[in-house]
């Protein structure tokens, strides 16, 4: 299993390498499926065997093998042999590269946090009496 990655080493200014969007497609397609989360969730800090998987689902064990397969092939998991049984493990790493993608857009969230942190300052800064009266105004505009 992979050391996961201190979150404060992904920063807003990186960018993953231009040959990363397969694998981030990999990752994000292998993301897309519920199960598929929740087996990465089962697999945080533990190595269970296809067959434990299999067991918290009410589908076939060759159906959970199909998905654990999309996640193999995302480097999500990495699979260990012997003979016929095989246990699973999370491996992190393709999780930072789509983080770093993601963390690209965070300036837009910042934006919109610094516009909401102003207009709260300028309401906290209008006297009572001027924001009762302009919740009064609101009331009756919606009658």
């Amino acid at each position: 299993m992979s050391n996961p990655v201190p979150l404060q080493l992904i920063t807003a200014g990186a960018v993953p390498s231009a040959d990363a969007a397969p694998r981030l497609d990999a990752v994000f397609f292998a993301l897309a499926d519920p199960l598929r989360r929740n087996i990465l969730e089962r697999l945080d800090g533990h190595a269970l065997l296809v067959s434990e998987l299999a067991a918290g689902y009410e589908i076939s064990l060759q159906a959970v093998s199909r998905h654990i397969q999309v996640l193999v092939r995302a480097g999500l998991v990495l699979q260990a042999r012997s003979g016929r049984i095989s246990r699973c493990s999370l491996d992190v790493g393709p999780l930072y590269e789509a983080a770093l993608w993601i963390n690209r857009y965070s300036k837009y969230w910042q934006e919109q946090f610094e516009t909401l942190a102003a207009a709260l300052e300028q309401i906290d800064a209008q006297p009572k009496a001027e924001r009762t009266r302009a919740r009064g105004k609101r009331a009756a505009r919606a009658k």
